[in-house]
């Protein structure tokens, strides 16, 4: 079996990879790449191989990808900046002899009117992938639900409102988790390469629909506040969010920057986002978790967080 070597191992989808793989017995194989290895001392301790490794610094990754087969790419954090990132380490794991690359992509990037923020770096890495010269596997992920629920939806509660520029735009927003199941099947199974795969929840719905069901849930009263897009850009600005991406910096829980934000509710809004599939079940054998499971799931800890 070939080696697997997976970037940004110590972020949340990172670890929750690592879990899996680890838990089908394939500790040995794994080489575990991060900006700050001290973070993962307890993967060396489970038996995995940690390496120093830098997005920002490419003469570290020629080393720390050595002796893969397979690389997952986790796209880099800092919006904006992805490209060069991700750049120096699709060319790192070709001159590695890397022979199969899979990648934590976005939905809905084909479309060029598509204004979500983001949109630019994931359809860029993905053309230096598939110019790279190794099999490839674009794993394109929705909407985080946890990012919603988990992350913002405490908020939400606490000020019994959620204020979006989403308008009535649907998503099929995933559990981070189904993601990571399927990157896992990518990863350690056949037949994948050239695959581009939508990853997405079982249900498309706005995030009107999405606060009547975390009221129902918790017994909260929550309204929906559908605002413009300037007006979501004064709410940030007012929490102290900056408008471009600061690295390793929180505001209230939320580790994003506006300008993606703003734009990830405008691509909503115009209808850039509703997309749903089945490969989450196709790749994992089980159906996609849905928003409402999730909600019904932190319950308490939402509840807990109502003003």
């Amino acid at each position: 079996m070939s080696r697997i070597v997976i970037t940004g191992a110590s972020g949340q989808y990172g670890r929750s990879l690592t879990d899996r793989l680890i838990a089908m017995g394939r500790a040995a194989d794994l080489i575990l790449i991060t900006r700050t290895p001290a973070k993962l001392e307890e993967r060396m301790a489970q038996g995995c191989t940690v390496r120093y490794g830098d997005f920002d610094k490419p003469e570290t990754l020629a080393s720390a990808v050595q002796g893969a087969g397979r690389m997952l790419l986790i796209s880099g954090t800092r919006v904006g900046a992805r490209v060069v990132q991700h750049k120096a380490a699709i060319d790192a794991a070709a001159a590695a002899g890397v022979g199969h690359i899979a990648y934590t992509s976005f939905i809905g990037i084909d479309d060029p009117a598509n204004p979500a923020e983001v949109r630019h770096d994931h359809i860029e890495t993905e053309r230096l992938i598939r110019a790279s010269g190794m099999a490839w596997t674009m794993l394109r992920d929705a909407h985080y639900a946890d990012a919603m629920i988990l992350m913002a939806g405490p908020g939400v509660m606490a000020s019994g409102q959620w204020v979006s520029n989403s308008g009535e735009g649907r998503e099929a927003m995933v559990w981070r988790e189904d993601c990571a199941a399927c990157a896992l099947a990518v990863l350690t199974g056949e037949g994948h390469e050239g695959q581009t795969y939508n990853i997405t929840g079982p249900d498309l719905q706005t995030f009107g629909e999405v606060t009547a069901i975390m009221a129902e849930v918790t017994g909260v009263a929550l309204a929906y506040v559908p605002v413009d897009d300037e007006a979501q850009y004064a709410m940030f600005d007012a929490m102290g969010v900056p408008r471009q991406p600061v690295d390793d910096q929180s505001v209230n829980g939320i580790p994003w920057n506006s300008d993606d934000m703003v734009t990830f509710g405008q691509a909503i809004r115009e209808g850039f986002l509703a997309i749903r599939s089945d490969h989450v079940e196709r790749l994992t054998g089980r159906p996609a978790r849905s928003v409402r499971q999730m909600i019904e799931e932190n319950a308490a800890m939402l509840r807990g967080a109502a003003g």
